[in-house]
């Protein structure tokens, strides 16, 4: 598979958001955050894993 300078700097755009937001789930669950917000953290974590996956 080839990809265009565009299709690989946003696939790298999105791998840089899904690391971002599992940093986010690290730090929330190391600062000991109520459950609601990791509910969320991981809500939009998963959206960004599944945004990621797809190649455009």
């Amino acid at each position: 598979m080839v990809l265009s300078a565009d299709e690989a700097s946003a696939l790298v755009d999105r791998a840089f958001a899904v690391r971002c937001a599992a940093e986010d789930v690290a730090t929330a669950l190391q600062e000991g955050a109520p459950q609601r917000e990791l509910t969320e953290l991981v809500v939009v974590l998963t959206e960004l894993a599944r945004d990621a996956e797809r190649l455009r």
